[in-house]
């Protein structure tokens, strides 16, 4: 079997900073792992700067990238471009200032989206993760059928879509297969959430049993919240993810009034109404999982449950800080999500968390640098179902990120400082090599696949406005 070298200026080790570092890789694993190699061995790839495990973005709503831009507007400045349709049919100004009015403008998008433009829109996605040195991602996926709720002829084809959308942008994909019934607590789906809805949770299982992964994809499950999943059906979906060992995803508490409503219907909060059905485990990613009480912290940790903080989204929508700490002190393993792309950079995610908290808190050093890489990486992709991959170790799967030490944001500090570096000044442009199954997908700042992703972008969002 053919072997491919990469030699490492520097890499992230087990926790540690080592220089000369040569990695071997074949049938898309790494075989050998050698530290103290001053020098390239003859044949050898280099990859100057920092090298670490492929990152994981393990939050990722695709087609919200649609989104960046155009809903960064106040009350009275206007409907953004993208939901004037959906505004003027319901005769409303849709000025996104909370998070429910922002809402209802991602609904304008969802409801523009086909097979055809959705591959195109994630494919352009995808490819710019690649290049912000993401090698695998978690797609919470509930845009199943046509807008009028109408199955496709094919039940997947917008699952599929994404798919076949991860493997021409080279990274890996978890497809959450996500279970979405109800507009809130048992009120049926509003027109813009039809396509949403299978209409119970045991159709939505026929339908994601169609689903297939295999290669550089999985599928796992996902209740999109205990507002959308009615509390009689959380067993279901909590079950078909347990009988195939596949990842549930939830989201979690991102809002008060998620919280209060919960209450209202069932006398008690989210993540109780999960734990008494089932849903927690250490299977089980809960989303955000901003709003907690004392008790919730304790059952999400006690359960071994991760959560999947997305701070860049969580400050975009105003959501709030969660309380990541008192999470990670109880028990639950942390990993990171761009969820609405606002921007796409797990660097800027990691250092979030601890910044955020910083904010909070007034104090600092809530998390050191291999701590925050950990969770871009290797509780990420654990989360996702890739549990050989995230170390870059004989035997683990052969994802590699490096990110230069030599740009105008990282360069001056000695090379033991390279990983403090990397999390707290580098940014999703610093990554200069991205490489996925022992694949060079980022060459030098340049994807290999998708040779213009910029122009892919703005083609497949453009295509969006111009249906408005």
């Amino acid at each position: 079997m053919p072997v491919t070298t990469y030699w490492a200026e520097y890499a992230w080790l087990a926790g540690t900073v080592e220089a000369g570092v040569t990695v071997e890789t074949a049938d898309g694993r790494i075989t050998a792992v050698r530290t103290g190699t001053p020098a390239p061995p003859p044949g050898a790839t280099t990859l100057r700067g920092l090298t670490i495990p492929g990152l994981a973005n393990a939050h990722s709503h695709a087609f919200h990238r649609a989104l960046r831009g155009t809903v960064q507007v106040g009350s009275g400045t206007g409907t953004p471009p993208l939901a004037r349709g959906h505004a003027a049919a319901e005769g409303v100004l849709r000025a996104p200032d909370t998070f429910w009015t922002w809402r209802e403008v991602m609904y304008s998008v969802a409801r523009k989206l086909t097979p055809d433009s959705y591959f195109a829109l994630a494919r352009a996605v995808y490819a710019e993760m690649a290049l912000a040195g993401i090698s695998c991602v978690g797609e919470f996926h509930y845009l199943h059928h046509q807008p009028d709720g109408t199955p496709y002829a094919e039940p997947n084809a917008m699952g599929e879509a994404l798919i076949a959308a991860a493997a021409e942008a080279g990274i890996r994909i978890t497809l959450l297969d996500t279970c979405y019934l109800s507009a809130g607590f048992g009120t049926p789906p509003q027109p813009g959430q039809l396509r949403f809805s299978d209409g119970d949770a045991e159709a939505w299982a026929v339908r994601a049993d169609g689903l297939k992964g295999g290669g550089h994809a999985k599928v796992g499950a996902a209740i999109h919240s205990v507002r959308a999943v009615p509390a009689d059906q959380l067993a279901t979906v909590a079950r078909w993810a347990g009988e195939r060992a596949a990842p549930l995803h939830v989201h979690l508490s991102e809002q008060t009034a998620e919280n209060d409503a919960c209450q209202a219907a069932h006398g008690r909060t989210p993540t109780r109404l999960l734990a008494d059905h089932g849903v927690l485990g250490p299977r089980t990613t809960a989303v955000h999982a901003t709003h907690l009480t004392g008790e919730d912290i304790t059952l999400l940790g006690g359960a071994g449950t991760t959560v999947c903080m997305c701070p860049t989204t969580e400050r975009d929508l105003a959501d709030g800080i969660g309380p990541a700490p008192e999470l990670a002190a109880a028990g639950a393993p942390l990993s990171l999500g761009s969820d609405s792309h606002a921007v796409v950079d797990l660097l800027e995610e990691a250092r979030a968390m601890e910044l955020d908290e910083r904010l909070r808190s007034r104090t600092r050093g809530h998390w050191t640098a291999a701590a925050l890489l950990r969770a871009a990486t290797e509780d990420g992709h654990a989360c996702l179902g890739w549990t050989d991959a995230g170390r870059i170790e004989a035997g683990a799967l052969a994802d590699l990120t490096t990110i230069a030490l030599d740009s105008v944001r990282t360069a001056g500090p000695a090379p033991r400082f390279a990983a403090e570096t990397a999390v707290f000044a580098a940014t999703a442009a610093d990554v200069r090599h991205t490489v996925v199954a022992g694949r060079h997908i980022v060459r030098d700042g340049h994807h290999q696949l998708v040779p213009d992703v910029p122009a892919a972008l703005a083609g497949a969002i453009g295509a969006l406005h111009e249906r408005t």
